[in-house]
């Protein structure tokens, strides 16, 4: 199966669980179902867009793959609609997956990892090889998020300072592998120098604005109690 072809199926997934749910009489948010169809925009853009021998190009499509995508994806999913996937047995047991333990790190040495010049540039010769990267970054990416936001009961202890702490290492291994790109003096891969650095600095960025994202609403959600919450939303 294509990816694309597989992000498809992903969609088809979702709407036959919302539909599910709808049946039962539960009611699945507008702006989760919103969020997911974002999360599925990105990953067609991801495996549609061009990408030639430009770092830049390959860097932003890594972020939406394993990036961007897994959060909107995440954003969108409910215990209703995920309820049937983890009542396959074989999928139940990928839930440690998701535990704050094992997702950070595995994340973190799969982002590393591929982006180590031997394993990408083996990536780049060979489509199956590029097709298992890709399809690393988004599981991690998805684990990563989903043990972020909880959408799978998380650990007692799991609470909003180890939440903030999560959130920094995340950043600090994002911020440390861009700032290699950034400064490098010669090319990893392919192209020019100065075409890595424009990769590095999508990263940097794209980086730095979804993890302030997240700290301000993890912040918002550990300051403000939720019935205030509430309010604000029904007035707005």
């Amino acid at each position: 199966m294509t990816p694309v072809a597989a992000t498809v199926a992903l969609a088809a997934l979702y709407v036959a669980g919302v539909v599910r749910v709808a049946r039962r009489r539960h009611r699945v948010e507008r702006l989760r179902a919103v969020s997911f169809g974002l999360g599925i925009a990105l990953l067609l853009v991801a495996f549609l867009a061009p990408l030639e021998d430009d770092f830049a190009r390959h860097m932003t499509q890594h972020l939406l793959i394993g990036d961007l995508a897994p959060l909107c994806l995440v954003l969108g999913l409910t215990g209703p609609i995920l309820r049937p996937v983890l009542a396959i047995r074989a999928l139940r047991s990928l839930r440690v997956l998701a535990h704050p333990l094992v997702a950070l790190p595995l994340w973190a040495v799969d982002l590393c990892l591929w982006h180590a010049a031997p394993l990408f540039k083996a990536a780049l010769r060979s489509e199956s090889l590029h097709a298992l990267q890709h399809l690393c970054f988004f599981t991690c990416g998805v684990a990563l998020w989903s043990a972020l936001l909880g959408v799978l009961p998380a650990p007692r202890w799991f609470r909003t300072p180890h939440r903030l702490a999560f959130v920094g290492v995340m950043w600090l291994v994002s911020l440390s592998l861009s700032q290699v790109f950034l400064w490098s003096t010669r090319p990893y891969y392919y192209g020019s120098v100065a075409d890595q650095r424009v990769g590095g600095g999508i990263m940097l960025l794209e980086g730095s604005a979804v993890m302030l994202g997240v700290l301000v609403w993890l912040l918002w959600g550990a300051l403000v109690p939720s019935d205030h919450r509430g309010a604000v939303h029904a007035n707005g």
